[in-house]
């Protein structure tokens, strides 16, 4: 199978305990590997008392965002987000996938949440560091230290970005009008 159509065939990859095959050092530290998912985390934390509430406010301000501007969170190359507050609202997961390494996801946050001036749920967790915006070592520690790397990742059709994936809607949208207006 050439490496154009990789994605015509799901793949799963099990990922070793230390979260990588080949130790690379990024920016911010270990690389870890693109898998069929493509890359992304999870990390987990506890959430600062009596903010959960925040969490969950800011999860509609967040929505509103992307409403009022469905591109806001386009530098980021996500194919999604999961966020989950559990242990009777103590605790935070978050889980993300997108196309590029964790240096340069990391990196176009940060520039995001300074350029709309929109605030992070993050704020709200323990071991969150109140200079966030200007520190990035220390956001970086942060999820680090939060990381739970994954063992296994499925994908039906991997290794696909996110704009090869809307490429591709809109081709089968196009092909759709087409054939609507021939009949």
């Amino acid at each position: 199978m050439s490496e154009q159509n990789v994605w015509t065939k799901p793949a799963a990859m099990a990922i070793p305990k230390e979260g990588y095959f080949k130790l690379e050092q990024g920016r911010y530290g270990p690389l870890f590997p693109k898998t069929p998912a493509n890359y992304g985390f999870t990390i987990i934390a506890n959430v600062k008392p009596g903010r959960a509430d925040e969490i969950r406010a800011y999860t509609k301000t967040l929505e509103e965002k992307v409403a009022a501007e469905p591109d806001v969170l386009a530098t980021l190359q996500l194919h999604y987000l999961r966020w989950q507050l559990f242990d009777d609202d103590t605790r935070f997961m978050y889980q993300g996938i997108f196309d590029t390494d964790f240096d340069q996801y990391l990196d176009d946050a940060v520039a995001t949440f300074l350029r709309t001036g929109v605030t992070t749920a993050f704020v709200n967790l323990e071991g969150w560091p109140e200079d966030w915006r200007t520190n990035v070592p220390a956001v970086v520690k942060f999820f680090r230290d939060h990381q739970v790397p994954s063992i296994l990742e499925y994908a039906e059709y991997p290794y696909v970005s996110s704009a090869e994936i809307k490429k591709a809607l809109r081709v089968k949208q196009a092909l759709s009008e087409m054939l609507d207006q021939m009949q």
